[in-house]
């Protein structure tokens, strides 16, 4: 990770003079941004699915309709789990299903 003082603060020309200043909450919050955005690409933290979905998300995420997710059920190619009135599916079954 390389944050150097010219990415931090890009509208200052010259440097030295930051070593005379008191440090802004502009300045914080633009220091947390810069972080927050070399962390995430960093390999490796990329953001993982759910590991639980519920059924809308699962018809987003495979871009079906309610029929023909209640047909993956049915015949037993998707498995899932009822827990109340909701019925949720594993991401890696869901996986698996697509590598088939």
């Amino acid at each position: 990770m390389s944050l150097h003082a010219k990415k931090l603060f890009p509208e200052v020309e010259n440097i030295e003079l930051l070593n005379h200043q008191n440090v802004t909450k502009r300045d914080l919050l633009n220091f947390g941004n810069l972080l927050l955005n070399e962390f995430k690409s960093l390999p490796g933290t990329q953001e993982q699915p759910a590991q639980w979905l519920k059924s809308s998300e699962v018809r987003k995420l495979l871009k079906i309709s309610p029929g023909t997710l209640q047909n993956l059920r049915v015949n037993k190619t998707l498995n899932y789990k009822r827990i109340g009135g909701i019925i949720y599916y594993k991401y890696d079954d869901i996986t698996k299903m697509l590598d088939n």
